[in-house]
């Protein structure tokens, strides 16, 4: 005769959810809070971005032999692909200028603090020297 374990005694806690690490449940699954009015643009708008050029081309590709072997409805799905990723390509070349221009609206700034700056000290070093042409 077989005789059979009792294993509720080992099992037991794990069906309760008595463990000592936090569950699921605890938590966002996500991790963000979509209640504070974040905007919605991601971060980092996807894996394939850096690529962006070259799968414009492989899909364009792809339509052109799918509609010159008769399949319309392929091909179409080939252009949309091709057209999400111009739009991509663009957005990212506008985020690119964009940018540049603030770049280059800090450097101006900081340009002209340091000649008002030197202006101001220049300013400073005259009047020194006229009060001590003045004392003498």
């Amino acid at each position: 005769m077989v005789t059979f374990r009792n294993n509720n005694g080992r099992r037991g806690s794990f069906r309760r959810g008595d463990r000592n690490f936090k569950q699921t449940s605890d938590r966002p699954k996500y991790g963000s809070n979509f209640s504070n009015n974040d905007s919605f643009q991601r971060k980092a708008p996807g894996r394939n971005n850096h690529n962006a050029s070259k799968l414009i081309e492989k899909y364009s590709n792809l339509a052109r032999e799918a509609l010159s072997s008769g399949d319309k409805i392929l091909s179409e799905n080939y252009f949309q692909h091709a057209d999400h990723f111009t739009r991509i390509l663009s957005e990212q070349e506008n985020f690119k200028k964009s940018k540049n221009l603030e770049n280059n609206v800090e450097q101006n700034k900081k340009s002209s603090e340091i000649e008002k700056d030197k202006k101001f000290s220049q300013t400073e070093n005259e009047d020194k020297n006229n009060i001590q042409s003045e004392a003498n």
